[in-house]
């Protein structure tokens, strides 16, 4: 049987005493919580990141993945993402590919809660990203024509984790799925994928961009050539439609 020395409602205990009313009031209007936007409902406690990481770290060890789970089915937006910071720590230093897996399985059975773009940024790569490096992605491709904005993020941002390692095939072809996706969050995810590309070997990006960037939405194209010289990405922008 897994063990724990912390409970979940202790982490809550202490993300509560941490909390910052006005901050929380920013973060909502930031995360975009309002009636009919993306993260409609969310409830923040105004909490920084790196106070979410500290705890994370502190306490991974000694939190079992049923605990986690729980952190992750949380109304309170900074203590989904303290779960998530300590799954991450859990998939980085876990060597055993059995308990790895089950790291995996508790994200994916608890993505419902991994439903904001910060969340997802923080997750994917490392923690989907690193389990199916080296093993079948089929999971991708079905985020892909899901109908479900975060799990369509995950599925381009997790490419992130590839694309440290020199692997851009999956951002690619990912990338042309969305060509026609209507939402600013996938086409920034798309962009930025693109650039982090660019970063590593600037001629795959730019045999992409030359196939699509007449076609590409105009954020993801923004994105993708932030880096580029002025007169480069002048020529891109006037391919676009």
């Amino acid at each position: 049987m897994e063990k724990s020395s912390t409970h979940a409602s202790v982490i809550v205990e202490q993300l509560r005493t941490l909390g910052d009313k006005q901050k929380a009031k920013e973060m909502t209007r930031y995360f975009k919580t309002g009636y009919g936007e993306y993260a409609e409902s969310d409830v923040f406690l105004g909490i920084g990141t790196q106070d979410l990481r500290n705890i994370a770290k502190e306490n991974f060890k000694a939190m079992n993945l049923s605990q986690t789970a729980l952190l992750l089915q949380s109304k309170y937006h900074e203590v989904r993402r303290t779960g998530i910071e300590i799954l991450v720590q859990k998939m980085t230093k876990e060597k055993d590919e059995h308990k790895r897996q089950k790291i995996l399985l508790c994200y994916l059975n608890n993505i419902d809660g991994v439903n904001n773009w910060d969340l997802v940024d923080a997750s994917a790569p490392s923690i989907l990203g690193a389990f199916i490096d080296d093993k079948d992605k089929t999971i991708l491709y079905d985020f892909v024509v899901s109908d479900n904005l975060w799990k369509q993020r995950i599925a381009i941002i997790t490419t992130f984790y590839f694309i440290r390692k020199g692997n851009f095939g999956d951002t690619l072809a990912i990338a042309e799925m969305f060509m026609d996706n209507k939402h600013d969050l996938i086409h920034k995810a798309v962009g930025w994928m693109l650039r982090e590309i660019g970063k590593r070997n600037v001629e795959t990006e730019l045999r992409f961009l030359d196939k699509y960037a007449a076609k590409m939405p105009r954020t993801a194209l923004r994105y993708s050539i932030e880096k580029f010289d002025a007169d480069l990405r002048e020529y891109y922008m006037n391919l676009s439609e």
